[in-house]
């Protein structure tokens, strides 16, 4: 296992960004239709295709999903995906009509210093595009494809993942964008507040600190009594190889969310836009209840770490006033 979302088979990954604007895309390709559901948590979501995953709508599966920045001018990069995969051949066929099914979600990174000034159109199907072409099954941490201009409350945010497998060997893995208006890390100390949930070192192996001091638990947000609903996002998808439904992919989701609570303090607030898609590939059958709530359980576990990775991994964007990254400030 590579510790990443493709060590579920059949999932691919890809990220398109850009430096200067300080912004990207990146496209999760599932190799052949997935059940999938959704669940948002913060105040201030931008989706795509968000009802289609609820559980009475006719879709059972989808094709990709896309995650990206530029706010709700990011919702263009799953037309891109789609684009792509429409040359495949891939979609939902209605008699000789093909649609790809690419639910999305978007994080706020208008403000961290790249250049915004693309002119008529913005670049983000473009960039969705060539995420969906790149999709393999290594990809980058940190700051890059979606996470590229994430940032936290007190350092540079970025993309994570992790992986973990169930008793019984089920496997379920997340991708997350961390852009939270909360801290991943425990005061000014390095500490992560996913420390609890560490494997083999993976965001440093500092632990928490030997006890809390108030200021620890304080009330640290992005931008303080400035900021707005529209800066803060934290997306996640968590997937899996056992066989579910859509009403239990979303009570996965559910579960999961637990993994966010456990990573960013404060979390699920008006000024986020937290969500969480679960999906499905459906290769080894788990019992519908005590396998689903060990399933649902390690989940979180692994969003938490994954969380972690994405702050821990990322790199300070070159521009005047930029966050630091975690490196930057612990090594």
């Amino acid at each position: 296992m590579k510790n990443l979302l493709t060590d579920i088979a059949g999932i691919r990954v890809g990220h398109a960004d850009d430096a200067k604007l300080a912004s990207g895309v990146t496209a999760v390709i599932f190799d052949r239709p997935t059940v999938a559901a959704i669940d948002v948590r913060g105040g201030g979501p931008g989706t795509r295709e968000e009802a289609a995953l609820r559980s009475e709508s006719t879709v059972e599966t989808i094709d990709g999903i896309a995650l990206s920045g530029g706010s709700a001018l990011g919702l263009d990069a799953a037309g891109g995906v789609q684009a792509w995969l429409a040359e495949q051949g891939r979609g939902f066929r209605i008699r000789e009509a093909v649609i790809p099914i690419v639910p999305g979600a978007i994080c706020f990174d208008l403000l961290n210093g790249g250049d915004k000034a693309w002119g008529r159109f913005p670049p983000y199907r473009d960039l969705g595009y060539a995420a969906a072409a790149s999709a393999g099954l290594d990809f980058a941490l940190g700051s890059a494809g979606a996470g590229m201009g994430a940032t936290t409350a007190n350092l540079k945010g970025g993309l994570g993942s992790a992986s973990a497998r169930t008793r019984d060997g089920i496997g379920v893995a997340a991708l997350v964008v961390v852009n939270a208006v909360g801290s991943v890390t425990v005061g000014d100390g390095p500490w992560f507040w996913a420390a609890p949930f560490e494997v083999d070192g993976e965001y440093g192996g500092r632990g928490l600190p030997p006890s809390f001091a108030p200021d620890m638990l304080a009330l640290r947000i992005k931008g303080g009594a400035a900021t707005t609903a529209l800066e803060n996002t934290t997306l996640a998808i968590v997937a899996t190889d056992a066989v579910l439904t859509k009403p239990q992919a979303k009570r996965l989701a559910v579960i999961a969310q637990t993994g966010m609570a456990r990573a960013i303090h404060p979390v699920h607030a008006p000024l986020d836009g937290d969500a969480v898609f679960a999906a499905a590939t459906c290769e080894r059958p788990i019992d519908p209840l005590f396998g689903l709530t060990e399933l649902g359980m390690v989940a979180a576990n692994v969003l938490a770490r994954a969380i972690a990775r994405g702050v821990y991994e990322a790199s300070r964007l070159p521009f005047p006033g930029a966050l630091p990254a975690w490196k930057d400030r612990f090594g």
